[in-house]
Formats: C-alpha cells, structure tokens, sequence
C-alpha cells in the first residue's frame, strides 16, 4: 500500500485514540502503520531532501488538524487525548470529513483576524502554483505558531517571564545597553514581571508584565487595570502586558483609551509566537527552496534569430 495523504490519517488516528487514554505523538507511529499496511521501507522513506520521514511528518500534520479543528486536546506538548468532540465526530464517519474542513476554516479566519497579512482562500482551485506554495507556507508557519505555544505553557511561569524579556532584547528594545533586560524577584515584583532598560543610565525603562495562560483563556480589564496601577507605583508610563492566551474586547478598549502620559502595548498569543517566529528565539531553519525566474536583462540582451 502507498503512503496515505495526512488526511487520509485523521480519521483513523481519532479511532485509534478513542481506544486509548493519552498517547504520545510518536506512539502513533506503528499502530497506525500497521492500519495502513505499510512496510517497513515505507515507513522509513525520508523526503529527497532528508528532511524527516514522510509518514511521521504525514502523521504530525494530520495531528495537528484534528487539534486545531478542536477534537483532541493536548494535557502536554507531544501528547493527545480525544475529547468529547472527537467522540462525535467519529461516531459519524461518512460525515468526519466535511466536519473537520468546516472547524479548519472556521480555526484559519479567527487566526487571520489576529494575524493580518496571511489569508486563506476558500477554494484551493482557484490558486495558481505560486499561490499555492505561499498558502503552504502559511499553513506551516501557522502550525508552529501552535506548537511555540503549546510549548510556552508546557514550562514554568518564571521561564515564561524569562522568554518575554530575552524576546523583547532581540526584538531591539534595550538598545546597545548591556544586560538591558531583568526578571524581577517572584516575592516582590509589586506587579511588574520584567524591565527593560531603554539607556545606558536605565533612564528610560520598559515594564512588563507576562501571564501563562491556556490558548482559550482570556485576560480581562480587571487585569489590564492592575498592571496599569502597578506601572504609576513605578513612576513608569511605558508598559507591555503580555500572554499566552488572548484579550477581552473591554481590555483592548481599556489599553486604547488611557490618556497620553501611559503607554501600553497588548501582546497576545498569536503575536506572540509571531515575534518569536520573526525574531527566531528558539527556532532553527528546517530548509531553504529557491524558486528562479529567467533574468529579463540577460536573456534580452542575446540576439534574436531573425
């Protein structure tokens, strides 16, 4: 038997959870593999780039899919467990299909909203090749978006308030200052996680707070407020709230309308790993494609056959 496409995968690896409690990723491997009928070659055939193994990345994807489409939960990074969604879902398989492209897309357009500038189309059809690569590479940029989170709230608060401060350095704030970024003790940080020092002298400085929270949490005003009072204690009008999850309406609202002398920037989950994507902060290049054009100039300049 060929090598099943990753949504040929979802639905059996649903089945296959829905027998057990949690399992991890790689645990799916050879249960799976032995659903498809592979052979041992075809489980080991890596791409031609040899970047991984094409049923594991097949595997992964269709994975993330059902998660992203809200039928399994994660309890920790790498780990799966099948929720009441994916229950029914199943229940109904010569329906599993529509259903799970119907969460996908109703997933990508809440993700678009936070993340302008990466839009999915609809219709697949209608792209032309080079879209399509371009919407491919969405897709996986948005996919690590989710793995940096889920790997953010596998860790500990005090690692969480470390990540945001070493991100906002690379990110420029802190300038040529050495040592321009430092975590402030848990026992008294009076509301404030972290500062940024935006001179030499410390002058200037940036404070932040950051709050590791689930992805379907929300921060409220309330919180918004807290940090703002914190900042006057401070004698600081620059502030920085950052979280794992996402904001309530009242809080942008709150952060928008203060008056001139605070400034406050809401950073949420999405922008989050966005910036570590862009910044690189614990990322690594999994591979580089060039795609070339004819060069206009060089080939105009040779002389046509008359």
């Amino acid at each position: 038997m060929t090598i099943p496409k990753y949504d040929e995968i979802r639905l059996p690896a649903l089945q296959y959870l829905a027998k057990q409690d949690v399992v991890r990723l790689k645990d799916f491997e050879r249960p799976l593999a032995k659903h498809f009928s592979l052979s041992e070659e075809e489980i080991s055939l890596m791409y031609e780039s040899g970047n991984g193994y094409v049923f594991y990345d097949r595997l992964s994807w269709a994975l993330s899919e059902v998660n992203a489409a809200g039928l399994v939960d994660k309890p920790k990074r790498g780990y799966y467990k099948i929720n009441d969604d994916g229950l029914k879902a199943i229940s109904e398989p010569e329906a599993f299909e529509e259903f799970v492209k119907t969460k996908l897309k109703e997933a990508s357009k809440k993700k678009n909203t936070a993340i302008k500038g990466e839009q999915v189309t609809d219709n697949e059809n209608e792209l032309t090749p080079q879209e399509q690569l371009y919407q491919s590479y969405s897709d996986i940029r948005r996919k690590v978006y989710d793995d940096i989170l889920d790997t953010i709230i596998s860790k500990s608060p005090y690692e969480f308030e470390h990540l945001v401060v070493k991100l906002l350095e690379k990110m420029g704030y802190g300038g040529q200052v050495r040592d321009a970024g430092t975590v402030t003790s848990a026992s008294n940080d009076g509301g404030i996680d972290g500062i940024i020092k935006e001179d030499v002298l410390g002058l200037g400085r940036i404070h932040i707070q950051a709050k590791r929270y689930k992805k379907d949490n929300t921060v409220g005003r309330e919180a918004i407020q807290n940090f703002v009072g914190a900042l006057a204690v401070a004698q600081s009008n620059k502030g920085i709230f950052i979280t794992t999850s996402s904001y309530t309406k009242g809080a942008h609202e709150y952060a928008s309308n203060l008056n001139g002398a605070t400034t406050l920037v809401l950073i949420d989950g999405l922008e989050l790993a966005k910036y570590i994507y862009d910044y690189n902060l614990g990322m690594q290049v999994e591979q580089v494609i060039e795609i070339k054009k004819l060069d206009s100039d060089y080939w105009d300049s040779l002389k046509d056959d008359n």
